[in-house]
């Protein structure tokens, strides 16, 4: 059986892409912070559809965790043919009033990390000569985001590191799929401390988790270098492409602004 490896497992798009990714046959890795959570969400998969989980608390926002995973996948002799770097957080407010160390954690997590689990895993699919990474960013990847700063630029790095690998790796085989979905209902909004009223302002736009899950991992399956769950979304990232960038910014700052 293949094997997928996939972070951020244990709620929200990352476990229903572990869901999609066992109904497909693949033995699991699920990664993530809380080892309870996680245990049960591999029992019940593993019970489910009938694979192997391997389950791996690790908490990224620590520079070694990456590194402990490459251990841990050595140690079982386990090969990665699928790669799914869902995990990720923001952090709301204005940038002089935020937390630096938990933007840093953010950094830490949306991109330091991903990028190294990419680099573990990615040689290896090259030399066997299939294998597929599918690293989740955002719609917010588009454009700059005041009060969400350092989130949106992280997302950017994601879209534009995939999309360059992807050229890297054609014709060899391994497919590298960047997943930009808009607001989805998971627990992304809560944990960022953002505003009630500010998921309130997206209601046309927000999709469900299994949806976007859903569309990734077709997307994933097909080769695609760019998905984009939703018509509004897809055309909303297209006029974004046109629309001057101060407007554009402008724009992005009403939608997470609190309405005083």
């Amino acid at each position: 059986m293949p094997t997928a490896l996939i972070t951020g497992a244990s709620s929200g798009i990352g476990l229903e892409l572990a869901s999609l990714a066992a109904q497909d046959g693949h033995d699991l890795v699920l990664v993530a912070r809380q080892r309870e959570r996680l245990e049960t969400v591999g029992r019940g998969l593993g019970e489910e559809y009938g694979v192997r989980v391997s389950v791996l608390a690790k908490d990224l926002a620590h520079p070694s965790a990456p590194a402990e995973l490459g251990r841990d996948l050595g140690e079982r002799r386990i090969e990665i043919d699928v790669l799914v770097n869902n995990a990720g957080f923001g952090v709301w407010g204005f940038f002089a009033k935020t937390s630096l160390d938990r933007e840093l954690e953010m950094i830490q997590v949306n991109v330091a990390a991903l990028t190294h689990l990419t680099k573990l895993v990615l040689p290896g699919m090259l030399e066997r000569r299939r294998g597929r990474i599918l690293n989740v960013a955002s719609t917010a990847a588009f454009q700059p985001g005041p009060i969400m700063a350092v989130y949106y630029a992280t997302k950017a790095y994601v879209l534009s590191f995939t999309e360059a690998l992807a050229s890297e790796c054609a014709g060899t085989g391994v497919t590298v799929t960047a997943l930009c979905p808009g607001p989805t209902r998971t627990e992304f909004e809560g944990r960022a401390g953002s505003p009630d009223e500010i998921m309130a302002r997206k209601k046309g736009f927000v999709m469900s988790a299994s949806d976007v899950a859903r569309d990734g991992w077709k997307g994933m399956k097909a080769g695609k270098r760019l998905v984009i769950p939703g018509l509004k979304n897809r055309l909303l990232v297209q006029a974004e492409r046109i629309t001057p960038r101060r407007l554009v910014t402008a724009m992005s700052r009403r939608i997470r602004e609190p309405q005083s």
